[in-house]
């Protein structure tokens, strides 16, 4: 059945076929069939689209999951939307359930913001409106001059524990480190349980002798700066001990975070939380990106389930780990985009939703 208005325009961006799954699953909520559109590599690895139907004067939702090559998936949708632009759609909004680079969202050292980048990109291709799906960093979304609706998984992720993790009620939520925290409360607080946070972990910390700024001058100069003046250090950090700061024991662990990649951090707290008596281990996460061989150590680890949604398509990985589990939010983003079309207010799919979740 269809619940949109006419004018309705629904493109997948990717060439990759595991990839499309997801638009394929909005348009079958939405009752209608997807654009046709050819996107494709050539010979020389340039990508190619061919819009094969009118857009004139329509509403276009650009459907880009991410695949293995993030680039290219990248490139694919700021062609496929410029094509649009100049055939004269009337709006043209991205659907992008994981946004790429979002963890290169912050200056450090001598690199550069790449999400900003990234942002830029798209506005200036003609994206007019960006949906996407838990964003690393909220403040992200600062990055477009154009409106950004950045949804929520929790409530998908929240069900699963109610309907799928016997005995929930003897759970408690767990943030595998400091930064981690807030999410963590969000679901506690949400599900009524306890709360634990790991503290003292290895963290991805680069090492800050290599860095020119942190050197000392060649020269002693005290000629320009008054010999009282002299500059503090800043102390350097130093990891205490792993701590868990929480009762674990005898309880089931949820550990709670947007993005499961590189899962050593992850088996790291789930070795820790055995350790302190917990005997039964769930990781849950928006995004499961699971790069290289991360199916194969969550199989081997103390980890009992990974479950995470399908923004991005893992399929290959779930093959490879059987504990690997998928959410489908299909329901949320087709439900965005038919009120996005037919003008009606967001606010609902934000109910409940506070500045810090």
């Amino acid at each position: 059945m269809n619940h949109t208005k006419g004018g309705l325009v629904i493109f997948t961006a990717n060439s990759h076929p595991a990839s499309r799954e997801l638009g394929k699953r909005i348009s079958e909520r939405l009752g209608v069939e997807l654009g046709k559109v050819q996107v494709y590599q050539e010979a020389n690895r340039e990508t190619r689209v061919q819009i094969q139907e009118s857009v004139r004067g329509k509403d276009v939702f650009v459907i880009q999951t991410v695949s293995k090559d993030v680039n290219t998936t990248i490139m694919e949708m700021l062609i496929l939307v410029y094509a649009c632009r100049t055939s004269c759609a009337r709006s043209i909004t991205g659907v992008l359930p994981y946004f790429p680079y979002s963890k290169q969202c912050k200056m450090r050292k001598r690199g550069s913001i790449v999400s900003k980048l990234i942002a830029s990109m798209m506005c200036k291709a003609g994206l007019t409106h960006l949906i996407t799906m838990d964003l690393h960093q909220k403040e992200i979304q600062g990055f477009f001059n154009i409106p950004v609706d950045n949804l929520r998984a929790s409530p998908f992720l929240l069900q699963y524990i109610q309907e799928e993790i016997p005995d929930y009620r003897n759970a408690v939520i767990v943030a595998k480190s400091p930064a981690s925290a807030k999410r963590a409360q969000s679901f506690a607080e949400r599900l009524r349980l306890g709360i634990a946070v790991i503290h003292g972990e290895a963290q991805d910390a680069e090492s800050d002798q290599v860095d020119g700024r942190h050197s000392p001058p060649t020269v002693k100069t005290t000629g320009a700066i008054h010999p009282s003046m002299d500059i503090p250090l800043l102390i350097p950090k130093e990891k205490p001990p792993i701590t868990v700061v929480g009762d674990v024991g005898g309880r089931i662990a949820i550990i709670v975070d947007d993005i499961i990649d590189d899962v050593d951090s992850f088996v790291a707290a789930a070795e820790t939380l055995k350790e302190r008596g917990a005997y039964k281990i769930y990781v849950m996460a928006t995004h499961g990106i699971l790069s290289s061989d991360a199916p194969r150590f969550i199989e081997e680890s103390a980890i009992d389930e990974v479950v995470v949604t399908n923004t991005i398509p893992h399929e290959l990985q779930k093959l490879q780990c059987p504990k690997i589990k998928t959410v489908d939010i299909s329901m949320i983003l087709s439900e965005a985009i038919r009120r996005i079309h037919n003008g009606e207010s967001m606010s609902y799919l934000f109910r409940n939703i506070g500045v810090d979740d």
